[in-house]
């Protein structure tokens, strides 16, 4: 008797489930095929990003290739057209590429270019940073001190990663513009950081010897 009963509910069941099929098959097999759909639309998704990448890459790789033989032109052209056509990163460090290539040409153009990469927030505080340290590097021996320190005093705070740098180079600005007092409060401002690298402080020690040897105070 248990067994008749058992093949009554079998019965039940599967009528119950035929009846699910036919109300709701249309939108399994929707739900099947999207599923499908979405995950062949991802996979070419990331077949053609790291083919772009692969692209960008060996774009990257021609432009640093041109760079080393000295084709500064032809570097600076080749890493603005990596700028256009590549992904984030790549787009990035050709952008600080092309500026260093820039500025083997036209120094005044390159601390422009590092001036826009300076300003823009979308870098994050680093690369700003390092963008505004770039620029200074160029203008040490031609600016004027007040222009110096409008560019790299932010950069001299003590949270900052490139303080180090930003400090020795105002420290030689102001020896270069014969302000000795300021030089001075910079390279205490370095020495007594006890973070400051062994070369900074080294290259510091001969500017505060020179200061000396020169009978300024």
């Amino acid at each position: 008797m248990s067994d008749i009963f058992h093949e009554v509910d079998e019965e039940v069941r599967r009528d119950q489930l035929k009846k699910l099929w036919d109300r709701y098959s249309i939108y399994l097999i929707a739900l099947a095929v999207l599923i499908v759909a979405g995950i062949g639309a991802w996979r070419g998704y990331e077949y053609w990003v790291a083919k772009k990448a692969a692209a960008a890459g060996a774009a990257f790789e021609s432009a640093v290739t041109l760079s080393e033989q000295g084709k500064h032109a032809e570097a600076e052209a080749a890493f603005a057209k990596v700028v256009t056509e590549a992904p984030d990163g790549y787009r990035l460090l050709s952008r600080f590429r092309a500026a260093a290539e820039l500025a083997q040409l036209k120094p005044a153009d390159a601390v422009k270019a590092y001036d826009v990469l300076a300003a823009d927030s979308s870098l994050g505080a680093t690369w700003q940073d390092l963008a505004g340290l770039r620029a200074g590097l160029l203008l040490v021996d031609s600016a004027q001190l007040a222009d110096m320190r409008r560019r790299l005093d932010p950069l001299a705070e003590p949270s900052r990663t490139f303080r180090h740098t930003a400090r020795e180079l105002l420290a030689l600005s102001a020896w270069r513009n014969q302000d000795v007092t300021t030089a001075r409060r910079y390279i205490d401002m370095i020495a007594t950081d006890a973070e400051t690298p062994p070369g900074i402080r080294a290259r510091i020690d001969v500017l505060s010897a020179l200061i000396g040897a020169d009978g300024k105070s």
